[in-house]
């Protein structure tokens, strides 16, 4: 194994912090202010968008022909330090990590830093790979994975992805990654194969990956 893939949102830092509740406030707003959408349609297009292409922005792309570069700007023009704030122990295993660190994230680069400053994580991650890694499409179709490996010039089997949506995970498993999930899931376990652990945090990560090279 050579790298770690992490998720950002809901992953590098814990679901309590909501920090999506800001950046949804935006969507709805530039959806409306900007694109001139009713807003009584909004929520339904939303659902329908995610639910065909993987985020909102896609949907906007193919039919409202919204300029992708102007929408990640709005939408994540949130305070984030209001929601996070520094996470030591997520940054001593960083620093501590035996494999490079790199984001792959759905968001924005813009949005990356951010979070990732507030967090404390400055220069723990070799790189950040963000939503136009594959022409603005999103995990989890598969594009974006395919883009990673070959600039990271690695093959599916030489990295580990930790992320908190189930159906990312699936994705990099059929690349062959390892897979961590972090937070909980509301059925049993044993339905989703393609995880191969579990974490409450993503700081939670050391011990499992010195387990897993040990055994490599």
């Amino acid at each position: 194994m050579k790298a770690v893939l992490f998720d950002l949102d809901n992953t590098l830092y814990s679901t309590e912090c909501d920090l999506f509740s800001l950046i949804d406030v935006r969507i709805n707003r530039y959806m409306e202010d900007v694109v001139a959408i009713e807003p009584a349609a909004v929520d339904g297009l939303r659902r329908r968008y995610w639910k065909d292409y993987g985020t909102t922005l896609q949907g906007l792309i193919r039919h409202h022909i919204v300029d992708p570069e102007d929408y990640l700007d709005y939408v994540h023009a949130v305070d984030v330090s209001s929601r996070i704030s520094v996470d030591n122990d997520l940054k001593e295993t960083l620093n501590n990590l035996p494999l490079s660190s790199y984001v792959f994230t759905n968001g924005s680069r813009c949005h990356v830093d951010r979070v990732v400053t507030a967090l404390g994580l400055d220069g723990l991650f070799a790189d950040v790979f963000d939503i136009r890694i594959a022409d603005y499409q999103p995990k989890p179709n598969p594009a974006p994975y395919q883009q990673v490996l070959e600039q990271l010039a690695l093959s599916g089997e030489q990295c580990i992805m930790v992320e908190d949506q189930l159906q990312n995970l699936q994705t990099a498993k059929q690349f062959g990654m390892k897979t961590v999930l972090v937070g909980e899931v509301s059925t049993e376990r044993q339905e989703y194969s393609y995880v191969d652990a579990q974490l409450e945090r993503s700081a939670d990560i050391g011990r499992l990956l010195d387990e897993w090279l040990e055994v490599a």
